[in-house]
């Protein structure tokens, strides 16, 4: 830690607001426990938690000196470790998910459970990765339970997690992998067929000749969480994982649910990484091995300087941006 500086640059907001409250500012460069690592970041990837951490959906500023770092995933160099890290060595490339944030900054720091060495991947592609994998493959695997024959259908399908989700379903041998998408301009590769989201049960029952789907990923919430149960195939399920519509609480009747054998569960990765950090750990491991052998495909990512990180953050709130998009940091 001795030859590392006492500070570093950061892209941060001390105030909650649109994305005008970036600030570029020097803070201290983090500190070490036992079990966690410092990354010197070369790209932070972006994701719509940030849009909202900024937007204060998480609660005020309350990191040093009154600033927050955004950034749920990183990737670049190991420069030190904690006396009980073995997962990862100094010098390593490495892609790190950082529950706590901060990856919009030339250093951060995460635990070892979330950190692993980026194989064949370039750094660029790994930073899209730590965040988005492990939550489509908690989606589709750990609470979708999809099947080989299985049908599914993916809200904001041309998102980050979306993306990902449609890849991993086609690898697991879903039947149809369905999309939803807010502007007919978006017309992300890899579906089956794309659905205008404001009308789109009718269209899904149609395809697939009136039994519906097994599996909605719905990261709205809204009207279309409540549309999602009647695209339902018999025993389907539909898995929440965010709200990015900004709605009034939605509620379902259990008693509907159970006489049309339908289920609604949920996914928050910042939960499981509290209490299940290998599941996390394991599935970026998984992910990175995945994309690096072929198994699952990938678009290269938009690499956008940090400096016009409040463009970006602009660009996600008017739905503009599809793909991912990650900031150069290093």
């Amino acid at each position: 830690m001795s030859t590392l500086p006492a500070t570093m640059r950061a892209h941060a907001f001390r105030s909650n607001g649109g994305p005008e409250v970036f600030e570029s500012i020097e803070l201290p460069v983090p500190g070490l426990d036992d079990r966690s690592v410092l990354i010197e970041v070369a790209f932070a990837g972006v994701n719509f938690a940030e849009v909202q951490h900024r937007r204060g959906e998480f609660g005020e500023p309350d990191g040093p000196g009154g600033y927050d770092v955004p950034g749920l995933e990183a990737s670049g160099r190991v420069v030190a470790v904690g006396d009980g890290v073995t997962e990862v060595r100094v010098g390593e490339d490495v892609a790190a998910y950082l529950p706590s944030f901060g990856g919009y900054a030339q250093y951060a720091v995460t635990s070892a459970d979330f950190v692993r060495p980026v194989g064949g991947l370039s750094l660029e592609v790994a930073a899209g990765v730590p965040c988005v994998y492990p939550t489509a493959y908690g989606l589709v695997s750990d609470v979708g339970r999809l099947r080989a024959g299985d049908s599914v259908l993916i809200h904001s399908a041309s998102g980050g997690v979306g993306g990902a989700a449609a890849r991993i379903a086609r690898a697991a041998g879903a039947r149809h992998v369905f999309g939803t998408v807010g502007s007919p301009a978006k017309q992300p590769a890899g579906y089956d067929a794309l659905f205008a989201r404001e009308a789109f049960a009718d269209q899904v029952l149609e395809a697939t000749d009136g039994r519906g789907v097994d599996l909605v990923l719905d990261p709205i919430g809204g009207p279309v969480r409540a549309a999602s149960l009647r695209a339902l195939a018999p025993f389907g399920r539909v898995v929440v994982f965010g709200d990015q519509g900004r709605h009034d609480d939605w509620s379902e009747d259990v008693f509907a649910l159970w006489k049309n054998s339908r289920a609604v569960a949920g996914f928050n990765i910042g939960d499981v990484a509290r209490r299940a950090p290998a599941t996390i750990g394991g599935h970026l491991e998984r992910a990175l091995a995945a994309l690096a052998s072929g198994e699952l495909a990938y678009e290269a990512p938009s690499v956008v300087p940090i400096a016009e990180v409040a463009e970006v953050h602009r660009g996600f709130e008017a739905g503009e941006r599809s793909g991912k998009t990650v900031l150069r940091v290093g």
